[in-house]
């Protein structure tokens, strides 16, 4: 029959051209992902540490600190410890869509990050449905920050940059996922403790005008349980909106001699309730040492 011709001709012609959109999305986005990954490493390498910054651990950098920080560096690190210069993480999980319901989705991602000057770059593919990829970067690079959304990563649906709260939540998530380079948080690296009680202290970091202070808690293993910032920039359409947010670590393993969560949890605690909008865990982590 002709015309079963024609709609199998015409099928065949609408699966060839979404391929190649599909391959043409995929293309640019690994192009502008590259540009700013050397962005990212150019920031590293032109980095000026005053004073410089130690190259391995050395315990009695301990002394002075509130007693869970002492306990969590000596239950993480070993003395002669390198200080890691950067890390490549490969995360695997799901991600809730709706800021206010539940759309999860799965996902997977490559990310990179360099401790000083600290930065990262998330490059993440979460599945929508069959075919339907959505490419998402997130990152903090010489002090701005980044979030681009695009579907197939052609076309884009959310995205924001530049400094100010952009900027500060993304530097945010840096600090809070130190638990991952866990010498980036040592005050040898340029970190403050500050006691709060047994079982927790309260963080701070400086980059260029940014400062800020997260809370970390710690479990009777000694681990990161959690982390907790009074107030962050949550996406809510196309405004901010500042919100507490926190975050829970599991599943510690050894890696490199260090002692790192592979499994995480993130959440908005919103108005009308704690909301989890990221599940990862960590399928693939490599680190590169000060020498």
């Amino acid at each position: 029959m002709p015309w079963l011709l024609w709609v199998v001709l015409a099928l065949c012609a609408v699966a060839i051209a979404a391929i190649g959109v599909s391959a043409y999305g995929s293309k640019r986005w690994t192009v502008a992902t590259l540009a700013l990954t050397r962005k990212l490493d150019n920031a590293a390498a032109n980095a000026k540490s005053t004073p410089l910054r130690p190259t391995v651990y050395n315990s009695d950098e301990l002394n002075g600190l509130p007693a869970p920080v002492q306990r969590y560096f000596r239950m993480a690190l070993r003395d002669g410890q390198p200080i890691i210069a950067a890390a490549n993480v490969e995360l695997a999980g799901k991600f809730n869509m709706s800021a206010h319901g539940a759309q999860w989705k799965p996902f997977t991602s490559r990310q990179r990050v360099v401790t000083d000057r600290p930065g990262f770059l998330w490059d993440a593919r979460v599945s929508m449905m069959p075919g339907l990829p959505v490419r998402v970067v997130d990152s903090y690079i010489a002090g701005r920050g980044l979030l681009r959304a695009a579907i197939l990563g052609l076309f884009t649906v959310a995205e924001v940059a530049g400094d100010g709260e952009i900027a500060r939540g993304e530097f945010m998530r840096f600090f809070a996922e130190a638990a991952w380079y866990p010498t980036a948080l040592l005050p040898g690296q340029g970190v403050r403790w500050d006691p709060v009680d047994d079982h927790s202290a309260n963080a701070t970091i400086v980059d260029g005008p940014l400062t800020l202070t997260l809370l970390f808690r710690f479990n009777d293993a000694n681990q990161i349980d959690s982390f907790r910032a009074e107030a962050r920039g949550a996406m809510d359409g196309k405004e901010i909106t500042m919100i507490p947010w926190e975050g829970k670590w599991s599943n510690y393993q050894t890696r490199d001699g260090m002692t790192v969560p592979l499994t995480g949890e993130v959440a908005w605690m919103r108005p009308e309730g704690r909301k989890p909008y990221f599940v990862g865990t960590v399928t693939s982590l490599a680190y590169e040492f000060l020498k």
